[in-house]
């Protein structure tokens, strides 16, 4: 991953980290309200040589008491030193345990060393460490060798007695809660980056591009209308998905430019991406363009399009097809006077057979030759093949992709789909883009004021309630029109 593409994931995974700095904030306090307070407190010690006189002499005792340093580092945490200390302090412990609590150290390259020790109790730990000392220049007066005069070479002096700490040393509170936020940032980070990377739905252009060559050639916002008011073309013809239609639109004339399809299979993988809605307003903004337009109905197994147009359903491409009814005789016409509906016509037993069937080829071929397009709503690719198989006998296959609503796995088994019945896929279309993602695809230009009498380009302007109240398309056949 990119710079940019870290950035991202922060950005739409941000309450993630915010909510684990949160939780770190929480655990550094908690922690520090848990912990047992401990003081530290220090006595120095200062070590001399009882050497000749000579500079040579002087030298060789400076480097012997140098040497020894590290050995009274050790002596000092020895039981030697530390079982006096229990006796004189009436300590309930033992050498191995209270040298725990004690720390010797050399503080740059003099001959001192500093006795720190740590106790709950402040008095306590200045009393430990200051005892320690005094029994540590007993010791060193016993293990060191004597020079010539008889007189001990090495000597241990208390430079300082330790002072009892006014304040605990641990729990450091702005420590623990600088380390607990910090700790829930970066578990927070990991976690949205891993998030980021097992998440396997397609939500971006770029999810699509790792599946299929196919080219995106639209985007289509997410309302929460859209689904009880799916012809937004004309319930909301200046909203950001009616320009994401013309948009689509317009891409489609460009695809295959000396080929150009005239009748196209809209599908999807999974039901719920909007594959029903997008074909409706693609036909609508077609016919709007001028365009004449048929829209078919040929998901037959679960028909939409009478329900969403408010026409009837019952006659229609199935009728067709088995020879009960003329083509006229069951098409509706829509707003548009360009646009014309073919709805499904009763749920068939054998689906895939009658969309197959050289029935539906013929009406295709009469249908292409009449119409400039021909926008055919087929079921979703992975439950059922009737929309691979209407593939086969139209000139390209458009594929809607929900989302947040699919996973890669699928659009790439749908694309396979298609692949292996050698059909032309048009494009893929991201449908339901969020809010978070909706910016990188629309935006507004200037604005719009609606004119006094409601008017939308010299035409009425229905209310909701209005359009819900009576049909969108007058819902007669073609033949009781003329």
């Amino acid at each position: 991953m990119e710079l940019t593409e870290y950035l991202s994931v922060l950005r739409k995974r941000w309450i993630t980290v915010v909510l684990l700095a949160v939780a770190g904030l929480a655990a550094g306090a908690l922690a520090s309200l848990m912990a047992v307070p401990t003081y530290h407190t220090a006595t120095r010690m200062f070590f001399t040589v009882n050497t000749g006189d000579s500079i040579g002499e002087m030298t060789q005792g400076t480097n012997f008491a140098d040497q020894q340093l590290s050995s009274y580092s050790e002596v000092a945490k020895s039981p030697m030193v530390l079982d006096p200390v229990i006796e004189e302090l009436g300590l309930d412990t033992n050498a191995n345990a209270l040298a725990g609590s004690i720390d010797v150290s050399r503080p740059g390259s003099a001959l001192i060393l500093d006795i720190t020790a740590t106790s709950s109790d402040p008095e306590r730990a200045a009393e430990l460490a200051d005892s320690v000392a005094d029994h540590l220049v007993d010791v060193v007066a016993e293990l060191a060798p004597q020079n010539s005069e008889g007189e001990d070479a090495v000597a241990a002096t208390v430079l300082s007695p330790a002072s009892v700490p006014g304040r605990a040393a641990s729990p450091n509170i702005p420590l623990n809660l600088g380390l607990g936020v910090g700790m829930g940032v970066l578990l927070g980070i990991g976690l949205a980056v891993l998030r980021e990377t097992l998440d396997t739905k397609i939500r971006v252009d770029k999810d699509i591009a790792q599946v299929t060559d196919a080219t995106v050639i639209g985007n289509i916002a997410f309302e929460d209308t859209g689904t009880g008011h799916p012809v937004f073309m004309h319930d909301d013809p200046r909203g950001q998905r009616a320009e994401a239609i013309r948009r689509l639109r317009t891409n489609l004339q460009f695809v295959n430019l000396n080929d150009r399809p005239n009748s196209i299979v809209v599908t999807s993988s999974v039901p719920g991406e909007g594959k029903s809605t997008t074909a409706i307003n693609v036909a609508i903004s077609m016919a709007d363009a001028g365009a004449k337009v048929i829209l078919i109905d040929a998901d037959l197994r679960k028909p939409s399009i009478g329900e969403y147009l408010g026409i009837e359903s019952r006659a229609g491409l199935t009728t067709v097809l088995i020879g009960r009814a003329e083509l006229d005789e069951v098409v509706h016409q829509g707003e548009s006077p360009t646009l014309h509906v073919l709805p499904s016509g009763q749920i068939p037993p054998n689906p895939s057979e009658l969309l197959g069937s050289r029935a539906m080829s013929t009406l295709l071929a009469q249908l292409t030759a009449a119409y400039d397009h021909v926008i055919i709503d087929s079921p979703p690719l992975l439950p059922v093949t009737d929309a691979a198989v209407l593939s086969k006998l139209t000139g390209g296959a458009l594929v809607i992709a929900g989302a947040d609503r699919i996973h890669k796995a699928q659009l790439r088994e749908s694309m396979d789909a298609l692949e292996r019945v050698d059909a032309h896929v048009l494009g893929v279309v991201l449908n339901k883009v969020e809010r978070r993602e909706r910016g990188k695809y629309y935006y507004t230009y200037g604005e719009y004021n609606e004119p006094e009498d409601g008017s939308i380009n010299g035409r009425p302007n229905r209310t909701v309630a209005e359009t819900s109240a009576r049909s969108t398309w007058p819902g007669q056949p073609l033949a009781q029109r003329r």
